[in-house]
């Protein structure tokens, strides 16, 4: 649980750090900000597949 609550954290910094980038015209932290929202989405989809193996396995 504690690495799905990390990974939606990371996924809103990402989000942030995107939005500060796109009002401030920083292409470097756009790109950061999406960089770690892709981060947090595989990591996302990781924890399903896991979630889903421990679902079948009890």
């Amino acid at each position: 649980m504690n690495d799905k609550v990390e990974n939606k954290a990371d996924e809103l910094k990402g989000r942030a750090k995107e939005a500060v980038g796109n009002a401030t015209d920083n292409e470097q932290w756009q790109a950061e900000g999406k960089a770690e929202q892709g981060t947090s989405h595989l990591k996302q989809a990781a924890e399903k597949v896991k979630d889903a193996f421990k679902s079948t396995k009890d």
